[in-house]
């Protein structure tokens, strides 16, 4: 079993996540968007091989935040609150 870094709560089992989001897929304006930009937001996802950034969920608290991790190694580099991410990004 995996541990996932919760920012809130420390290091956890990943049973109790549940992964959310590729990080920085924003929502496009409902009132502003084409059919095809909004499929592209539902479906298009980079999808790399290596360093990413997701969005995340510790289902246990019920908080979101930004997970840095590898999807080859699936080592994870670290988690930050959401409001933090958008500040440093």
């Amino acid at each position: 079993m995996q541990l996932f870094p919760c920012p809130f709560c420390g290091l956890r089992e990943e049973s109790e996540f549940h992964y959310g989001a590729e990080a920085g897929n924003v929502r496009p304006d409902a009132g502003f968007v084409s059919a095809d930009q909004w499929s592209d937001y539902l479906h298009m996802r980079d999808n790399p091989k290596g360093a990413t950034r997701e969005i995340w969920v510790h289902l246990t608290c019920g908080e979101f935040f930004m997970m840095e991790r590898d999807t080859v190694t699936h080592r994870v580099m670290g988690s930050t609150l959401l409001e933090d991410a958008t500040h440093s990004a």
